[in-house]
């Protein structure tokens, strides 16, 4: 991995709509796909939900992200201690490629590669309908895949709301008015 740069840890938009954003993880392949198809792992980092692996097939995604670490910061105004969203899975490559349509949220892929030892995972979220979501978004993504580096690294992550409105700033700041 040492002749690899790690990628910038801060979301890009590579289209007016879609935000990219990419990881370095701690290896094999297989074990970053079960914290994204397995429920109790990805509710770890992410959201729970049973996935039927099969394209097409229906997911109920469910946030608690006052749960995702501990001292979870306090959470801004207008955000439920739950969330759910109805999704489906759109496009299956075990243990490669993910995708998930979600119900009035875009499309998210999740592409895992190796790189020696590690794995480069990229998340491409598209038709992000308005700036206000794209910056949330990409907070959440952020803070949402820095939980996950550090579930994988076996190490503590930071509350998720003091780095969500912390990284929310930031994305104001760096994408385009």
């Amino acid at each position: 991995m040492n002749d690899h740069p790690l990628p910038d840890p801060y979301g890009v938009l590579t289209e007016p709509t879609t935000l990219e954003i990419r990881r370095v993880l701690p290896g094999p392949v297989e074990r970053v796909w079960a914290y994204l198809t397995d429920s109790e792992l990805r509710r770890q980092w992410l959201a729970a939900g049973h996935m039927e692996m099969k394209v097409g097939a229906p997911v109920e995604l469910v946030w608690r992200n006052d749960e995702l670490a501990p001292g979870p910061g306090q959470r801004p105004d207008g955000f439920p201690a739950e969330q759910r969203m109805q999704s489906r899975i759109t496009e299956l490559d075990p243990p490669h490629k993910l995708g998930i349509a979600w119900d009035g949220g875009g499309e998210v892929s999740f592409d895992l590669k190796p790189v020696g030892s590690k794995v480069l995972l990229t998340v491409i979220h598209r038709r992000l309908p308005s700036r206000d979501v794209t910056l949330m978004v990409g907070a959440g993504w952020h803070m949402h895949l820095d939980i996950l580096a550090a579930r994988a690294a076996g190490e503590e992550p930071m509350p998720f709301w003091e780095g969500w409105s912390r990284l929310r700033a930031e994305y104001d700041r760096r994408l385009p008015a």
